[in-house]
Formats: C-alpha cells, sequence, structure tokens
C-alpha cells in the first residue's frame, strides 16, 4: 500500500529554531503511512537535516507541482495568520490553503497561533482558509475564542514543542555552572535603550551570581548580532551558543539554571526542562503563556527605566523562584499530544 502524500507549509528554512521546532515536532507527530514534502526557504538543508522531500517556498511552479501530487496540506504550525508584522503572511498562508482547497487537497491547520489579525481583509483571509479545513487545532486560548466567533470547529492543545524530543548538547556539561541562558531578538519594542539597560542588569546579575551566561540566539538573523553586543561588555565568563538541530536546542535548558528570554519557544524549552524562566514579552503570545504557566516577567514596553531593579527582580527569580514541577510538565506534554491525535484521526480516520 503506497503511502499518502502531504504538503507541509511553514515558516522553515528560514533559520529560526521555534519554527524548525515545530517542524520537527510535526514530523516527529505524523502517523508513519505518511510521507511529507517540506515547503522551505532552504530546501537542500531541509532535506539533508531531515531527511524528508523538500521544495522552494517561493517558487509557483514547484509548489503547484508539489499540490498536484499530494491529498494533504498542512498549515504546520506557528503563528502564520497574523498581520501585526505585515500582512505578508496571511496573504502568503491563506493563498496557498486556498489553492489546496482548490485542487481538492484535504486541509489541516496544525497547532495554530491565530492573530492578531488587526484588518477585516486579513480576518476574511484567515476565516474563509480556516473554515474549510478537514482538521484544526490550536495552541493558545485566544486562538480557541476566535475560531469560536468564526463558528470553527477546532482541538486546543499546548504548543507541540513542549512534547518535542531533545538531544544533549556536546560540550555543555564542560562549561561552568552555575549557568543562566539569555535569548533577546530584534523587535522595534527593544530599542537601544532599553538593551543598555538589560545588559546592565545582566552584568549585575552576573556579578551577583557568578553564572557562565549562556547567550542563545534562535535565528541568527534577529538574535545574534544582539548576543555579540552583549557578549562584548559581560565581565564574566560567558559564551554564544548557536544550534541548529532543534532537539539540540531544547536539550540546552536541561544544563541551566534559568532562563531570560525573549521568544516564545525559548520559554517553552526552559519551562520543559524544569528551568526558571523570566519573560521580556513582546507579543501576545508571550504574554498568554507568561499568563498562562505563571512565568513572571516584563511586557517590553513597561521595561523598568533603572537597570538595578531589573536584577534584583531577576535575582529573586534565581534565588527563590520555582521551577515548573515534573508532574505539571508531563500533563503539558500530555496534552500537548493531543496535535498527535488531530493528525492520526485526518489520516486514518477517514
Amino acid at each position: 500500500m503506497g503511502k499518502t502524500r502531504a504538503v507541509i507549509c511553514g515558516y522553515y528554512g528560514k533559520g529560526n529554531g521555534g519554527d524548525e521546532a515545530l517542524l520537527v515536532t510535526l514530523l516527529q507527530m505524523l502517523p508513519e503511512s505518511v510521507q511529507p514534502l517540506v515547503l522551505s526557504g532552504n530546501p537542500q538543508e531541509t532535506k539533508k537535516r531531515y531527511q524528508v522531500e523538500s521544495c522552494d517556498r517561493i517558487s509557483a511552479f514547484t509548489v503547484t507541482r508539489a499540490m498536484r501530487a499530494s491529498e494533504y496540506f498542512i498549515w504546520g504550525g506557528g503563528s502564520l495568520m497574523q498581520d501585526i508584522t505585515s500582512w505578508a503572511s496571511p496573504i502568503y498562508y491563506g493563498g496557498l490553503m486556498g489553492l489546496a482547497q482548490q485542487m481538492g487537497l484535504k486541509t489541516i491547520a496544525w497547532a495554530q497561533g491565530i492573530g492578531p489579525l488587526q484588518h477585516q481583509f486579513t480576518r476574511a483571509i484567515a476565516k474563509r482558509a480556516l473554515e474549510n479545513c478537514t482538521a484544526i487545532s490550536v495552541r493558545d486560548r485566544l486562538s480557541a475564542q476566535i475560531l469560536h466567533q468564526w463558528q470553527i470547529p477546532c482541538l486546543i492543545a499546548p504548543d507541540p514543542v513542549w512534547a518535542l524530543q531533545t538531544k544533549p548538547v556536546k560540550g555543555l556539561w564542560d562549561l561552568p555552572a552555575p549557568r543562566i541562558a539569555v535569548n533577546l531578538r530584534e523587535h522595534p519594542s527593544l530599542t537601544p535603550h532599553r538593551l543598555n539597560h538589560l545588559t546592565q542588569a545582566l552584568i549585575e546579575l552576573q556579578r551577583a551570581t557568578q553564572a557562565c551566561i549562556l547567550l542563545v540566539p534562535f535565528q541568527a538573523t534577529k538574535d545574534l548580532k544582539i548576543a555579540e553586543k552583549i557578549a562584548a561588555q559581560l565581565p564574566g565568563s560567558h559564551q554564544i551558543i548557536s544550534l541548529e538541530d532543534p532537539r539540540e536546542l531544547k536539550g540546552l535548558f536541561r544544563g541551566v539554571e534559568m532562563t531570560i528570554g525573549m521568544r516564545y519557544h525559548s520559554l517553552i524549552m526552559a519551562a520543559a526542562a524544569e528551568c526558571r524562566c523570566f519573560a521580556l514579552s513582546y507579543d501576545p503570545k508571550v504574554s498568554q503563556l507568561m499568563a498562562e504557566i505563571s512565568i513572571p516577567g516584563y511586557e517590553l514596553e513597561q521595561l523598568p527605566d533603572n537597570p538595578n531593579e531589573i536584577s534584583k527582580a531577576w535575582l529573586e527569580e534565581y534565588v527563590n523562584g520555582e521551577p515548573l514541577s515534573s508532574e505539571t510538565i508531563q500533563s503539558i506534554r500530555d496534552r500537548a499530544e493531543i496535535h498527535r491525535e488531530v493528525l492520526i484521526e485526518a489520516f486514518l480516520g477517514d
């Protein structure tokens, strides 16, 4: 019996650790009877790294050919349908979903974070694409509420990266302990003034704890320059750690006492490793995660204008903060497996 072919679409091949982690988790959860083809910004690298078929995500010819040879089309996780950065994202992903539906493919919106959708036009694109899907799972309450308002049924479960398998990081345990991981990304909310305050606060935190600071870029184009700028000012032990395998990226946090993170998946990976977390929120999805699992932190727009105040808050979490219990983490992982069940039902439930 031949395998079922499925096109997988997401923000892949762009060097973003969180989106690559979603892809690996999706591939981990796909039934063995499914043969995936991944649309990627770097198809050769995607094919080599994950041992899957891949093609250029912006080549209309190759994407259409892939769809003609497939039976399913999957939005593979993440905040694909949002217009807070630009209109391009909902137009691109909504357009591909609509094309797949017109071509008769069964379509799945998997582990989605819907919104923010600030414009009527982009809301209409998202609604039309989603209401014609065979199956939908979302990763947060606000996304589920949007779909409920549109009268579109869905399943809700924690982000699937909670269930991503991990790999050990070579040389991690040779670095001085204790270790604090830091992930900052380029964003309009992270102004030079705020970055300077965070850097000064980090210097004070390192002096108080004598910790080795691990600067962890999740996407080199948006994180690495910031990591290098901070590293140049740290007085104590530190290292920039760039990892391409998302399983190693998640495994890194097993050797860390505390994580200070901007990126959504840096906090999920750290929390899943029983690591204390402190969030710096630049996006509603980060703020919602803070509320859902009780992560302390700041909205970047309301960051204190005093490095000493910031460092004291970090030190308080480092000394007295409680990571998630192993029981809570296991419960979240178990619920994240609902995303696997959505796939099994969609592919094998016909």
